[in-house]
């Protein structure tokens, strides 16, 4: 088999498979990205608090 034709094969299956997936509807994409972005908010937020604990204390103790 050519690298052409094994090539417009492996395309081929992509598309088949790609009709096969279930895909979210679009409340479920605008609901699943507001809760990833207050996820990575929530946990940014809580590191900054941490470091921004750890900063004072060792400034406190040390200098």
């Amino acid at each position: 088999m050519q690298v052409i034709e094994r090539i417009k094969l492996f395309f081929k299956e992509v598309i088949i498979e790609g009709k096969k997936v279930d895909w979210p509807s679009k409340e479920q994409t605008f609901r699943y990205t507001a809760l990833v972005l207050g996820i990575s908010a929530g946990v940014a937020i809580f590191l900054g608090a941490l470091d921004y604990g750890f900063v004072q204390l060792l400034t406190t103790f040390i200098f």
